[in-house]
Formats: structure tokens, C-alpha cells, sequence
């Protein structure tokens, strides 16, 4: 019982407006471990925006499969730090997320989208070239560059045509990201 009052205090210690109290209690959550895991994915559901992106910050770094489906959720918030803290999440989460982040390609958030495309590109699996190759024609320019630099970092030949075509895309970034990694594949 005390070690969950603990890890209760330090869950509320990560909403702490210094963000070195953040990152010492998100450590501390770290090295703690598995048993931190389902008052995390609680957490996830705060009020406080602090609390939600370092609790998937800290999930990330335990990489418990049981937080996968949390954290899926979790990049839908409204917040883009609590979003791209998620994201990175669920790229350490490694090959157990790749379903779920291929699905999520398909939302209808733009944000969960191109969210789901960094961290699939972070991740690295071959799974993931044939739906990134399709987010290349996503209306988002945010998705379309997660696709591009997701593509670029997995190397995949398949990858080698699509990011030729975007090296034409109207984003100067999505065409500077292909352009980029059509040098290193080439």
C-alpha cells in the first residue's frame, strides 16, 4: 500500500510547474518500473497536461505492451506536447505498436495521423512502407512529412519511387525530407 501512495505522490509530482521536479519524478517512475504502469495509463485521462505527457513519457520508457492501447488513445489529445510525447511513447514500444499505429493512419485527425507516421518511422518496421507509401498522398502536409521522414528512416527500395514523387510535393519540407533520404538510399 505505500509503495502505490508513492507512486500516487509522484504521478502528481509530474504536474509540478518546475519541469526539473518533472523529469526527477519521471525518473523516478522509470526506475520503479512495471508497478507504475496501470496508475500511468490512469493518468493518461488527468486534467493536467503536465501529468498526461510525462505519464506517456514514462510509459515509453517502461515499454508495457499494456499501455499500447492507452497510448493510442492518448494522441488524440488536445494538447501537441501531451501528442508528440505519445508519439515517442509508442515508438518504444517497438514492433508491438506497429498495428495499431498502421490503423491509426486511417483516423480522422490529422494530428493522429501524422503522429502515428513519426513513430512508425522511429520503429522501423518493413510492416509499416506500404500504408506510409499511401499517407504520402494524405491532405496533411504534417502527415505527409511523418510519411516522407518514416519512409527516409526504414530504407525499405520500395520507399524509392514514392519518395522520388514527393521530392515533387508542394510542402518544401516533405520535399526536402525525400530528397534527403533518396541521397542516403540511392
Amino acid at each position: 500500500m505505500e509503495r502505490e501512495d508513492n507512486i500516487k505522490r509522484l504521478i502528481q509530482t509530474l504536474g509540478d510547474d518546475d519541469e526539473h521536479v518533472r523529469v526527477q519524478a519521471s525518473e523516478l517512475l522509470e526506475e520503479i518500473g512495471e508497478p507504475t504502469v496501470e496508475p500511468l495509463i490512469d493518468a493518461l485521462q488527468d486534467a493536467n497536461k503536465n501529468i498526461r505527457r510525462y505519464s506517456a513519457r514514462v510509459l515509453g520508457e517502461v515499454r508495457d505492451e499494456r499501455a499500447i492501447e492507452p497510448l493510442t488513445k492518448n494522441l488524440r489529445d488536445d494538447n501537441k506536447w501531451v501528442r508528440r510525447e505519445t508519439s515517442g511513447a509508442l515508438s518504444k514500444m517497438g514492433d508491438p505498436a506497429v498495428d495499431p499505429l498502421i490503423e491509426l493512419l486511417n483516423d480522422s485527425d490529422w494530428r493522429v495521423r501524422g503522429g502515428a507516421a513519426w513513430a512508425l518511422g522511429n520503429i522501423g518496421n518493413k510492416k509499416a512502407v506500404e500504408p506510409l507509401i499511401k499517407a504520402l498522398d494524405d491532405d496533411s502536409g504534417f502527415v505527409r512529412s511523418g510519411a516522407t521522414w518514416a519512409l527516409g528512416s526504414i530504407g525499405d527500395e520500395r520507399a524509392i519511387e514514392p519518395l522520388r514523387k514527393a521530392t515533387g510535393d508542394k510542402s518544401s519540407y516533405v520535399r526536402k525530407v525525400a530528397e534527403k533520404f533518396l541521397e542516403k538510399m540511392e
